[in-house]
């Protein structure tokens, strides 16, 4: 073969010379020849296996020593975990109740707007026992020119129906959420919620 590198050497003297070092590096380099090489060697082999097991115990080594976390760790990041579940999720809690108390208002005004509504068109508020299903359906008035609300009379937030009276006590209808608690009166989020506040 010719000489690519220009200093006297071949390319298979230089092959032989780089494949007797990487054999000699796992096995003896007594007697090596090109021959040789390919010849199975169980020292070798050995060599060689031994190596292979040795470079995967200590990966596996590593990989163990650096991942995870201790239980400690752990119980510390649980604990700091509770700790800020139980101040942010009290305040949470809180403002569901007064959102409620809100949503319940808001009926109650839109409920009026459509009792002022059924009032323009047939002069009078719904009685008690019409209730406020006649701003849905025709209890067989004449004037009716309704329906005066667009989806079925709601619940209250508390799944309740709303209590509705007419002539009222406070005004020319009353209407009430009786809150949480289903009760007359109390404080918080079992307060009433009614017309002519």
């Amino acid at each position: 073969m010719h000489d690519p590198t220009g200093d006297g050497d071949t390319i298979d003297t230089v092959l032989r010379s780089k494949l007797i070092w990487v054999i000699s590096s796992f096995g003896r380099a007594d007697d090596i020849d090109a021959q040789s090489a390919f010849r199975p060697n169980p020292q070798r082999s050995e060599n060689l296996m031994f190596l292979r097991s040795d470079a995967n115990s200590n990966r596996k080594k590593r990989f163990c020593s650096q991942s995870g976390f201790t239980l400690i760790e752990l119980l510390v990041v649980m604990v700091i975990l509770g700790l800020l579940v139980g101040l942010v999720g009290m305040d949470v809690f809180k403002h569901v109740g007064t959102s409620k108390q809100k949503a319940a208002r808001a009926q109650i005004e839109m409920f009026g707007s459509a009792l002022d509504s059924f009032r323009l068109s047939v002069g009078r508020y719904p009685s008690s026992s019409e209730g406020l299903d006649a701003l849905r359906k025709n209890p067989g008035i004449d004037l009716w020119d309704g329906p005066y609300l667009r989806k079925d009379v709601p619940l209250d937030p508390w799944g309740r129906p709303y209590i509705y009276t007419c002539p009222g006590q406070h005004g020319d209808y009353d209407l009430v959420s009786l809150g949480a608690d289903g009760q007359e009166g109390g404080e918080g989020e079992n307060a009433d919620v009614v017309s002519w506040k």
